[in-house]
C-alpha cells in the first residue's frame, strides 16, 4: 500500500502557534516572577511559613504551565497536534521570535518540554527539538547583569553604611553603624591576609537573593589588584535587620549556592546574565547548578543533560560502571568515572528487609524536591527516556540493568533506553571516606555527620537509615544524606526506648523479642550499627549524644508540632559577625 504523503504545514498556522507558545512562556515567567517578588514581603514580615508555601508553589508552577499549554494546543490543533511537519515549522518560527531575547534558552526548554509530551520522545528528536550539545549557550551572553558599585574611601565604616543603605528594605536596620563597622573590619582583615589591603570598592547585584530566613547581597570586593566574591547575609530579627555573616572565600560562597540548598527567590529581570556573573565568582560551579539554585530547575536539567552527553561523546570510550560504595537494595547506581554525577534507577524488586513500593520511593524523592534541604540533602533531578549507546556500559552493569531494572530499562539493540532515573552529584560515601582519609579529616566528617542528622531533624526530616553508607562527603568535607527510600517526616515516627529484657531467653535473642511497629524508631540502637572505629564512635557520642536519646527526639516532635522550624545557616560559624 502506498504511503500517504505528509500534509505540508500551513505557514500562517505555524506562525500563530509559535506566537502563542512564546506568549505562554512569557505568562509562566510573569507568574514565576510574581511568586518570587513576594520573597521580600515575606522577609520583611518575618513570615517564614508563607515563604515556605511560596517555595512549594513556585516549584510546581512549571508543570502547571506546561499542562495548560498542552491543553490549549490539543484544543486548538486537534488532530494536527502531533503533526511533525507542522511542529517543525512552528519550531523554526519560534526560533525567529525568540532570537532577540537574552533568555532564549529558557524558551527553548519550554518548547522542548511540549514536543516531548506530544511525541513521547525517547532520547532526543533533532527534527523537533532545540539541540545544542556542542556549544555552551551562556558563552554568547555579554549583556552585563544589573549591578552597582561603591568606592570605599578613607572611612570604610561610613562607606559600608552607604552600601547597606543602597538596598531599599521596608524595615529599619537594628544597628546599621555596628553592621557597617563589622563589614569594614572583617573585609579589611581578610584582604590584609591576601596582601590586598585596603578595600578599594565593592560591586553588588541590584537584585537581593532570598531563601528561608535570610536575604543575601551578592557581588565582589576589590582590593589593590584583584577581587574576591562577596556575599553579605542579612537576617531580620525582632529589632530589625542585621548583617549575620560576610562570605569572601569561594568554598563558603559555593556552599550558599550549592546543590544541597533550596532554591533562591531572586527577582532577576533576565537570568542568563546573572548566571554568567555568578560563574565569574564561582568558576568551578557547573552552569546547571547555578540555573537550578536560581529556581530554574527545568533549565538546570537541560544544561545538565547537554553537558553530560557532550562529555560522554568526547570521553574516548570510557565506560559507565557501578558507582563505588555498597550495593543498594532499592536503587541501582552507576556513574562515568570522569564525570561527577550518579544515575539512580529503582530496582524491580527489593531485597528483604526492604518493604516498600516503587511509588513510595518516588514519593520520598518528591518530598525532598519540595522540602527545605538545609544544606544536607542532595538535589536529585528526575529524568525520563535517556538513551545511551550500549557499548558504553561495562558488561556487569549492563547485565544488572537488563535483569534487575527491566521495568525502567529497555534493550534497543545498539542502545539502552532508561525510562526513569534520578541524577545526583556524586559524593564519596562516608563509610569509604572514613577508612581512607587522614585521622583528622575522618574525625571532622564523622562529627559533621552527627550535625547533619541534627540539621535534618530540626527541619522536620528523619533520614530513616542512619548507616554511614547512606551519607556522602563533599569536596569541602561536609556530610550529606543521599539515600531517600526510608526518609520520612519526624512527626511520622514513634520514638521509643528499647524495653529491658525480662529473662535470659529475651536477653540472648538474636533479633527483637518485642513488638516493633512500622514507624517505631529506637535511637538508643543507632550507635551499634554504625561500624565506626572506637575512637570515632566515642567522639561522635561525646559531641552528639542527643541524637541517641529518645527524649531529644520527642521534645523535637513537640517543638515541630507547635510550629517551630530550624534556622540552619548555610555557612560556618567562622564567617558570622
Amino acid at each position: 500500500m502506498s504511503q500517504v504523503p505528509a500534509r505540508a504545514a500551513d505557514p500562517a498556522q505555524a506562525e500563530a502557534v509559535a506566537a502563542a507558545l512564546v506568549d505562554r512562556f512569557a505568562d509562566y515567567n510573569t507568574r514565576f516572577g510574581a511568586i518570587t517578588c513576594r520573597a521580600q514581603q515575606r522577609f520583611e514580615a518575618r513570615d517564614w511559613a508563607g515563604a515556605r508555601a511560596d517555595a512549594i508553589e513556585r516549584i510546581g508552577l512549571y508543570d502547571r504551565c506546561v499542562a495548560e499549554a498542552a491543553t490549549w494546543l490539543q484544543a486548538h490543533l486537534g488532530e494536527r497536534s502531533r503533526d511533525r511537519p507542522l511542529w517543525r515549522a512552528v519550531r523554526d518560527r519560534f526560533a525567529v521570535r525568540i532570537a532577540p531575547l537574552l533568555d532564549q534558552e529558557l524558551n527553548k526548554t519550554f518548547f522542548n518540554t511540549l514536543t516531548r509530551r506530544f511525541f513521547r520522545t525517547r532520547g532526543v528528536d533533532a527534527e523537533l527539538e532545540f539541540i545544542a550539545l556542542d556549544i555552551e549557550p551562556t558563552d554568547r551572553i555579554t549583556h552585563p547583569v544589573a549591578r552597582h558599585s561603591h568606592a570605599i574611601g578613607d572611612t570604610p565604616a561610613a562607606g559600608f553604611r552607604q552600601v547597606l543603605e543602597a538596598f531599599r528594605f521596608n524595615v529599619p536596620w537594628a544597628r546599621i553603624g555596628h553592621c557597617a563597622g563589622g563589614l569594614a573590619r572583617v573585609l579589611d582583615e581578610r584582604l590584609q591576609a591576601w596582601g590586598e589591603r585596603p578595600v578599594r570598592a565593592v560591586e553588588l547585584l541590584d537584585t537581593v537573593f532570598y531563601r528561608e530566613r535570610r536575604a543575601y547581597l551578592v557581588g565582589r570586593v576589590f582590593g589593590e589588584s584583584r577581587f574576591a566574591p562577596l556575599v553579605i547575609a542579612v537576617v531580620h530579627g525582632e529589632h530589625g535587620l542585621e548583617v549575620d555573616a560576610v562570605l569572601t572565600e569561594r568554598p563558603h560562597v559555593a556552599q550558599v549556592f550549592g546543590f544541597t540548598q533550596s532554591y533562591f527567590h531572586a527577582d532577576l529581570a533576565t537570568v542568563g546574565d546573572a548566571v554568567v556573573f555568578l560563574r565569574s565568582l564561582l568558576p568551578d560551579k557547573a552552569v546547571d547548578e547555578i540555573y537550578t539554585v536560581l529556581g530554574r530547575a527545568k533549565q538546570g536539567k537541560t544544561e545538565r543533560y547537554r553537558h553530560f552527553f557532550r562529555h560522554l561523546a568526547r570521553s574516548g570510550g570510557e565506560l559507565l560502571r557501578h558507582a563505588e560504595g555498597e550495593r543498594g537494595m532499592v536503587m541501582a547506581v552507576f556513574t562515568l568515572p570522569s564525570y561527577p554525577l550518579v544515575f539512580k534507577l529503582i530496582r524491580d524488586r527489593f531485597a528483604p528487609p526492604k518493604d516498600i513500593a516503587r511509588e513510595q520511593v518516588q514519593a520520598k524523592y518528591d518530598l525532598v524536591f519540595r522540602h527545605d534541604r538545609v544544606g544536607r540533602l542532595v538535589d536529585a533531578q528526575e529524568f525520563r527516556w535517556l538513551r545511551f549507546p550500549k557499548r558504553q556500559f561495562t558488561p556487569e552493569l549492563l547485565h544488572e540493568l537488563l535483569t534487575e531494572c527491566r521495568e525502567t530499562v529497555s534493550d534497543l539493540g545498539d542502545d539502552v533506553l532508561v525510562h526513569h532515573c534520578y541524577l545526583e552529584r556524586r559524593l564519596r560515601p562516608l563509610n569509604l571516606f572514613v577508612r581512607e582519609a587522614a585521622p583528622e579529616a575522618a574525625l571532622a566528617a564523622v562529627l559533621d555527620y552527627g550535625q547533619a542528622i541534627k540539621d535534618l531533624a530540626r527541619s522536620g526530616i528523619f533520614p530513616g537509615d542512619l548507616l554511614l553508607k547512606n551519607f556522602g562527603v563533599t569536596r569541602n568535607g561536609r556530610a550529606i544524606f543521599y539515600d531517600y527510600d526510608e526518609l520520612c517526616l519526624v512527626g511520622e515516627c514513634r520514638f521509643r526506648r528499647e524495653p529491658e529484657p525480662r529473662n535470659d531467653e529475651e536477653e540472648m535473642s538474636a533479633g527483637a523479642w518485642y513488638h516493633v511497629g512500622e514507624n517505631d524508631v529506637f535511637p538508643e540502637q543507632f550507635p551499634r550499627f554504625l561500624g565506626l572505629p572506637p575512637v570515632l564512635r566515642a567522639a561522635l557520642l561525646e559531641a552528639h549524644a542527643d541524637i541517641f536519646r529518645v527524649a531529644w527526639w520527642q521534645d523535637l516532635q513537640t517543638q515541630l508540632a507547635a510550629g517551630a522550624y530550624a534556622d540552619v545557616a548555610p555557612y560556618p560559624e567562622s564567617v558570622r559577625l
